[in-house]
């Protein structure tokens, strides 16, 4: 199959697959400045499903019989660049967790777009294991952005705004 949203399919699995692996880097720092246990325990399972979110698009790779390789993410290397200015700048601030929040909502949100353009092409073009793996992982990436959206409206906002 080589049509031109075939290879836009490809490009952006290699673009997901990096991006996955800068959030795995990345997130270790915010499950350490983070105040909340809410919000600890929240990123500490998004860590674990992250990881599990690469090896599937690895899986993803190997059932249609291309190497799994990455292009950059510029994309979520930006948003994570943000992310980081944030964590310094309220760094031991009331406002960290809320900050974390924002963070990782852009982030989130981002792959949200990306993941539900990869469903629907895996399913418009018959990729039919693809579909199913990388829908697993869209559900995930919404229910971290509403573990997120909880974090704030429990804790992280509310202790920011008291301070």
């Amino acid at each position: 199959m080589d049509t031109k949203l075939h290879e836009l399919f490809i490009d952006q699995l290699r673009d997901a697959y990096d991006a996955e692996h800068r959030i795995l880097e990345a997130l270790p720092k915010k499950i350490k400045a983070a105040q909340s246990e809410e919000l600890r325990s929240g990123l500490e399972q998004h860590l674990a499903e992250t990881q599990e979110q690469v090896n599937r698009l690895e899986k993803v790779f190997t059932s249609l019989d291309i190497e799994a390789k990455r292009n950059t993410c510029e994309a979520t290397k930006g948003l994570i660049k943000e992310a980081e200015e944030l964590l310094s700048d309220f760094e031991g601030s009331s406002a960290i967790d809320a900050a974390i929040v924002c963070a990782g909502q852009k982030i989130e949100h981002y792959e949200i777009a990306t993941y539900g353009c990869l469903c629907t092409w895996a399913k418009q073009m018959g990729h039919d294991e693809a579909f199913v793996l990388l829908h697993e992982t869209l559900e995930e990436e919404k229910a971290a952005d509403e573990i997120l959206s909880r974090a704030a409206i429990g804790e992280a906002n509310l202790v920011a705004n008291d301070q």
